[in-house]
């Protein structure tokens, strides 16, 4: 008796989560449905809108982490790093200049795979242009991720390593 009130309760186990499973997998089958609809099928729009506006996107990360603050987050902290006249205007110069940077590199990025998402959508790829088209599109990302830890490099030679230290700790970074 023991032995089958164990094993009903284990076949409703098993069917409730298959029935669970079920529910679920519809999505798990067609995780890319919706996105053929994007203007660029490889890229989320608020990607896009990134890029367009030469934000960070997580591109300076091993900058960022390691002690290499970045100039917008240093104006941020302005005042509690206490920067000078001078560190500030030239960290408001330096963040100027990257956004321009970042938004002309973006923009060969959004290009890039525009370019690839077109050669398939217009049944075009091949392996020539594919091989050349993929290349052009990780070197525009790559420009772009190099001018972004570039001014990191750049930003940390502006401050002191006393300000770091209090960057990292108004970011929320451990100790180095």
């Amino acid at each position: 008796m023991r032995c089958r009130l164990v094993a009903t309760t284990l076949l409703l186990l098993v069917q409730s989560a298959a029935a669970q499973h079920a529910g679920h997998d519809h999505a798990k089958e067609q995780p890319y449905a919706g996105l053929e609809a994007r203007a660029v099928v490889s890229l989320p729009a608020d990607e896009i809108a990134g890029l367009r506006a030469g934000r960070g996107l997580s591109l300076a990360l091993p900058a960022e982490l390691n002690g290499y603050p970045g100039p917008l987050h240093v104006l941020e902290l302005a005042e509690r790093l206490r920067l000078t006249p001078e560190q500030t205007r030239r960290t408001e110069a330096l963040l100027a200049s990257m956004r321009r940077e970042a938004i002309a590199l973006g923009e060969a990025v959004i290009a890039a795979e525009s370019r690839l998402d077109l050669l398939f959508r217009e049944k075009r790829a091949t392996a020539d242009n594919l091989a050349t088209e993929t290349a052009q599109a990780g070197a525009a990302r790559a420009a772009l991720r190099a001018a972004h830890l570039r001014y990191h490099l750049v930003m940390r030679d502006l401050l002191t390593e006393g300000q770091i230290a209090l960057y990292r700790q108004a970011r929320g970074y451990l100790p180095r």
